[in-house]
């Protein structure tokens, strides 16, 4: 008998009490709306944002920009309140300030198929197109100057049927077949890949003409100016073979037509995310970790200068993965986001090294931050109650520089986005707790409790988070809300293969899917059981992507789970081979499949398929390039040989993640329906091995 800890249960947040309240429901997809990207003026005064939000009259989604005035602002008695920045039926996204404060930059294809650069005065009026690139705008930058834009675009791809004018007697003209010579031949969401490149082009806003920076055989990643606006900096594969490695370095290049990038780094590793002192003198940037761990590794935020030479890692004992550095206005630090054990923190670390200040630190999920001139930060921050919305530190970093015995600035809550939705709604307790593995391993599981529901066992979902690198945190979740609503506990877990709990937590499963992952999330549910919540004998599982991995591992592996779901999930490791994007992940954990059969077989459930006793549920989207409809279809077909209950769901035009919002309520209503057919009979006893 596997043994267990009853731990100490951290109890997230408790809902408002009111009879009033109603459950949530499928549909109400479309009333939760997403808040993201906030960016705040260089002055501190404004913050702009996105919100995203389900049409379901048009069956598509929308994003439209906002902005916001700061407290500061607010007690300088200017205007108050959230202001809708657009309104167009296509999505506008990448709200960028200028420099100067004046001006708003954002993407939208409003005009078009192609997303161009738009710009907004703040003083008021209507959007202006700034660009008109043939390809589109994939990202773009603000110069120093607040005169030019740093761009990154696409070459026309002489083969894209989609450019061609319709015929005179307006037929469309017929597609061409795709020629591929690649290594890496496809990517879920992009399709079929050809010799396409990206390059970066200088675009002057005011009389619009522009040039290209370096037109050569390599992708350019997304530009950062210097603060004199000399250099670009950007992050590139420019290896012989891009496609057989993630070597991504550190590039700088002068903003002047056909300049030659320079190296700065040249570790074996994917760096990224580059960042320019406030002198220009040094760029902080996420080194990359032991490339031979591919996702498995961490990673590090380092400091190298402008002018070349050896790197200074500023995070060498931090075995965590981090993102998006960036100075402060003096200098004297570095910021990122650090994913620690079930969160997301904004922490520091002095740019000449030494150690880690976490700044916002405890039970928080922050998925993105700015930080202005000024020295005030925005960041966008999700609560287990609470989707993300935008908080407001003033000159966050001047109380902490003068020492322990001045107070930390207290974030301001600035958007209130969903509160008006969620003032209806009986949501589900979320509770932290630990569950020891079989081994000994102690995991960090999470508990959602149905709303208004009196204690006793209840019937119980286990879901699985994808990856298998990521975490469920301590964020807003809209599943476990929505599966609690319906009466359901929820059980969630942070098995090894998670990310936010080091190398080696991660690599645990390296070439051996479906073992001590397995242990760690059946301690979880064991766990939920011996605290009384759990009832053993109305279990179900499921996930997405390796969430649905690992449930095909699961039923295979037990006959304790009374119904499965298994989304977007790979069965026959063989077979995918060639059929999603994963080619060279595959070979550096498993080694090649002509060579390394026995591998390749010994983790794939697919020769456990008679085992395999539980009412399953499969579901895939047949565009899907990352994990292929293929794994499911032959789960399914196996199930239905065997005479199992099985039923396979296949969405038109989709990809790894659904698009579609009647899709995506779809997919909530037969979760719904699955579990309830099977979870929710008179119970019958189970086997609980």
């Amino acid at each position: 008998m596997r043994k267990l800890l009853v731990a100490f249960v951290t109890m997230l947040s408790i809902p408002l009490a009111g009879q009033s309240k109603r459950p949530l429901q499928s549909d109400d997809i479309f009333e939760v709306k997403t808040v993201a990207d906030p960016r705040i003026s260089a002055d501190g005064a404004w913050v702009a944002y996105t919100v995203s939000q389900m049409d379901r009259k048009d069956d598509t989604s929308d994003t439209d920009i906002y902005m916001i005035p700061t407290v500061a602002s607010l007690r300088q008695g200017q205007a108050d309140g959230a202001i809708r920045l657009t309104s167009s039926k296509k999505p506008e996204t990448s709200p960028r300030w200028s420099p100067d404060g004046r001006s708003l930059a954002f993407l939208s294809s409003r005009d078009g198929k192609k997303e161009q650069v738009y710009l907004l005065d703040r003083r008021g009026g209507d959007a202006q197109v700034l660009t008109d690139y043939k390809t589109g705008v994939a990202s773009f930058a603000w110069a120093p100057d607040s005169s030019r834009l740093a761009i990154v675009v696409s070459d026309p791809d002489p083969n894209d049927s989609e450019a061609e004018k319709d015929d005179a007697a307006g037929q469309a003209k017929k597609p061409k077949p795709h020629v591929i010579t690649r290594l890496q031949f496809m990517r879920d969401g992009e399709g079929y890949l050809t010799d396409v490149k990206r390059h970066i082009h200088v675009f002057d806003t005011a009389t619009k003409k522009e040039f290209e920076v370096a037109h050569d055989r390599w992708d350019d990643g997304a530009p950062v100016w210097s603060p004199d606006g000399t250099l670009i900096a950007f992050s590139a594969n420019r290896t012989d073979n891009p496609d057989a490695n993630d070597n991504t370095d550190v590039f700088v290049v002068e903003a002047r037509a056909g300049a030659k990038p320079r190296a700065l780094t040249t570790s074996p590793g994917s760096d990224g995310s580059p960042a320019f002192s406030p002198d220009g003198k040094s760029i902080a940037y996420v080194q990359g970790g032991d490339s031979k761990d591919i996702w498995y590794a961490t990673n590090n935020v380092a400091v190298i200068a402008v002018s070349g030479g050896t790197p200074r890692v500023l995070t060498p004992n931090v075995d965590r993965n981090i993102r998006s550095p960036q100075f402060t206005p003096d200098g004297t630090k570095v910021l990122f986001l650090l994913e620690e054990g079930g969160n997301v923190h904004l922490a520091s670390v002095p740019a000449g090294g030494g150690p880690i200040d976490r700044l916002l630190n405890g039970e928080r999920d922050l998925t993105s931050y700015d930080v202005a001139k000024s020295g005030d930060i925005v960041y966008l921050d999700s609560q287990s109650q609470r989707p993300g919305e935008v908080f407001f530190v003033a000159r966050a970093f001047q109380a902490r520089d003068r020492g322990a015995e001045s107070p930390a600035p207290q974030p301001t809550r600035l958007t209130h986005v969903n509160d008006d939705f969620l003032s209806k709604i009986a949501l589900g307790t979320v509770e932290r707790y630990k569950a020891k593995s079989a081994d000994g391993t102690m995991i960090d599981a999470y508990l959602t409790r149905p709303p208004n529901v009196p204690a006793g066992r209840l019937p119980t979902i286990l879901r699985i988070h994808g990856g298998p690198v990521s975490q469920y945190s301590t964020g807003f979740n809209l599943e476990w809300q929505i599966l609690a609503a319906k009466g359901f506990a929820v059980v969630a877990a942070n098995p090894r293969g998670s990310s936010g709990y080091g190398r080696d937590f991660s690599r645990a499963i390296w070439a051996d899917w479906g073992n001590k992952d397995y242990d760690d999330v059946m301690a979880a549910v064991d766990t939920a059981v011996a605290m009384g919540v759990a009832d053993p004998d109305r279990l179900g599982v499921g996930g997405w992507s390796y969430g649905g991995i690992l449930t095909d591992h699961v039923i295979s592996k037990t006959t304790r789970f009374k119904a499965a779901i298994s989304g977007a999930s790979e069965f026959n490791y063989l077979a995918n081979y060639g059929n999603d994007h994963y080619q060279r992940q595959w070979e550096a954990e498993l080694g090649l499949p002509w060579q390394q059969p026995e591998a390749w077989m010994r983790i794939s459930p697919f020769f456990r398929m008679d085992k395999i006793v539980t009412p399953t549920l499969v579901l895939g989207g047949d565009q899907d390039m990352n994990v292929p409809i293929l794994g499911g279809q032959q789960l399914y077909q196996g199930l239905k040989r065997l005479g199992r209950d099985a039923e396979l769901i296949v969405y038109p035009g989709e990809n790894h993640g659904l698009r579609r919002p009647s899709f995506l309520k779809d997919r909530y209503d037969r979760y719904i329906a699955w579990y309830e057919k099977y979870l929710k009979a008179p119970a019958t006893k189970t086997s609980s091995q």
